[in-house]
């Protein structure tokens, strides 16, 4: 069995992925140790907070350069919530950062941005809880044997935009109609938690560790 490494970098939700991987039989190690990461056969990227300083960490810990190398090796690679979001150009948030900059880059491995929830009628920020989400492609390796609309669990209050709709393998509806997973290659994100989505989220987990 191939070892599934978890990347730390003091941005993670790292406690309940690790769970949810080992719930599954898996061998996992959280680690940012480049060598470790090369070792292992699959990535998982969580994450939660702040855009700017999840960025920050990774420089500061040398990982953006690592998980560049390790997604143009073809190793199976999950961006979480977070993790996700940080795989595509930019974000609105600039929470820690410079405002007047606008956007915030992020890991340029996927092309698309991350936008601002604007409040409609009733509807809460953050979109935190249980959503059901339109699967958009039906080829998902991501999403293979999973049933119609499936509910998830969310908590977030920024979303992702994609520029390449064949990159999407999912949306959402929260007032706004949002790319909520999205799949290229080796290459996998989600919004949402699948640690934290019941058995339909182990179902995502497993799929993303059978690759």
């Amino acid at each position: 069995m191939s070892k599934i490494a978890v990347i730390d970098y003091d941005a993670g939700n790292t406690l309940s992925v690790i769970k949810a991987l080992e719930y599954l039989g898996e061998n996992v190690e959280l680690s940012r140790s480049p060598e470790v990461l090369r070792g292992c056969g699959k990535v998982i990227f969580p994450g939660v907070g702040a855009y700017f300083d999840a960025m920050s960490r990774l420089r500061e810990y040398g990982l953006v350069d690592i998980i560049r190398e390790l997604v143009d090796n073809d190793i199976p690679f999950l961006g979480i919530c977070l993790g996700m979001q940080l795989l595509f150009d930019q974000s609105e948030e600039t929470i820690g950062a410079d405002a007047a900059n606008g956007s915030i880059e992020g890991l340029h491995l996927l092309k698309g941005g991350v936008k601002r929830f604007t409040p409609v009628k009733d509807l809460k920020i953050p979109h935190m809880g249980w959503n059901s989400i339109n699967i958009e492609n039906t080829s998902s390796r991501l999403f293979k044997a999973l049933p119609e609309n499936p509910f998830v669990y969310f908590v977030h209050s920024y979303y992702l935009e994609a520029a390449n709709r064949s990159d999407v393998a999912a949306t959402c509806d929260y007032g706004v109609r949002f790319d909520c997973a999205v799949e290229r290659g080796n290459l996998f994100g989600c919004q949402f938690h699948p640690e934290k989505s019941g058995d339909i989220g182990l179902e995502i987990l497993k799929n993303f560790c059978r690759l």
